[in-house]
């Protein structure tokens, strides 16, 4: 009984180091989440402007555009899968990989063959142990993500989608699945197709009397495009790695914080046992003490 006893002392100090480690972990999420979300607000207004610039160009300028031009029979679509590199973090990544296999049964449905680029290392995990292509990977940075990784991702995507129909990385759409952060305790795996690009203001007639706004595009249109356009798929994918980045922080938060609860529990389950076993083995060797005290009463009993 004292072994089953020092068996439940090891496991109280294995579970309060591992409390230490997740209560440790959890408090660095919490500290490094306000910055993400910070700056991942920060970048909202900026990719919101950029979004109308670009729409608005886009609408007045009536020049086609080969990001904006939308193939007639499209057969190939890249997807951009954003996870984590680390682990801990709950189903944040688990759930980004189910949405990406749903957007991908979708395009396979409509006779889309799939190139898939991924970000992170638990989704390069995740397609290499299933033994699938992948065309490209990014990882190192899913926490805190940078703007030249960003550039670097978006170049390669465009690359892809005005490369010539023979070539091997030609694709005719482009997808981006992330996770969006909508609070602290909702995140949202999100897909959205980034290319070819939508127009998002359209050609409305104004209402009430008011007056169509006038652009003017120096030198040219197309040159205008040309160099706004890029900038505007980099910025909504870098505004998808922050949000991307917050998401994963906010679940880590939440799993490590859940673990912590847990090791709570586990240790007080364990104390308890610990002494039930305990009390237990005092109480067997006290019914010894007396059954030898007995026993020698009854033989001292004989003799005389």
């Amino acid at each position: 009984m004292a072994l089953s006893v020092r068996e439940y002392r090891a496991r109280i100090k294995s579970t309060e180091s591992m409390k230490k480690i997740t209560r440790a972990m959890e408090l660095i999420a919490a500290s490094r989440i306000i910055k993400a979300q910070q700056r991942a607000q920060s970048a909202a207004p900026y990719a919101r402007e950029l979004t109308r610039a670009v729409s608005a160009v886009a609408t007045y300028s009536n020049v086609d555009h080969p990001l904006t031009r939308e193939p007639e029979d499209p057969k190939k679509a890249a997807v951009l899968i954003v996870t984590s590199d680390r682990g801990l973090a709950g189903a944040y990544s688990s759930s980004v990989l189910k949405e990406a296999e749903r957007l991908a049964e979708k395009l396979r449905g409509e006779g889309k063959e799939i190139d898939t680029y991924i970000c992170g290392r638990k989704g390069e995990a995740y397609y290499k142990f299933r033994g699938r292509p992948v065309m490209k990977t990014w990882t190192g940075f899913s926490d805190q993500p940078s703007y030249e990784a960003a550039h670097e991702i978006g170049r390669t995507l465009i690359e892809a989608f005005l490369a010539d129909e023979g070539e091997a990385n030609a694709v005719d759409e482009v997808h981006v699945v992330f996770t969006r952060f909508r609070s602290m305790l909702v995140q949202e795996p999100t897909d959205v197709r980034l290319l070819p690009l939508e127009v998002v203001e359209g050609e409305e007639k104004p209402d009430n009397g008011d007056v169509l706004p006038l652009y003017e595009f120096e030198p040219s249109a197309e040159a205008v495009l040309d160099g706004l356009l890029p900038q505007y798929v980099q910025s909504r994918i870098f505004f998808a790695l922050l949000q991307a980045a917050a998401s994963e922080l906010a679940a880590r938060q939440k799993a490590m914080k859940s673990a912590t609860d847990n090791a709570d529990e586990l240790i007080k389950k364990y104390t308890r046992i610990a002494n039930q076993a305990r009390q237990a083995g005092i109480t067997q060797e006290i019914s010894e003490i007396v059954g030898g005290v007995n026993a020698l009463a009854d033989a001292n009993a004989g003799q005389d």
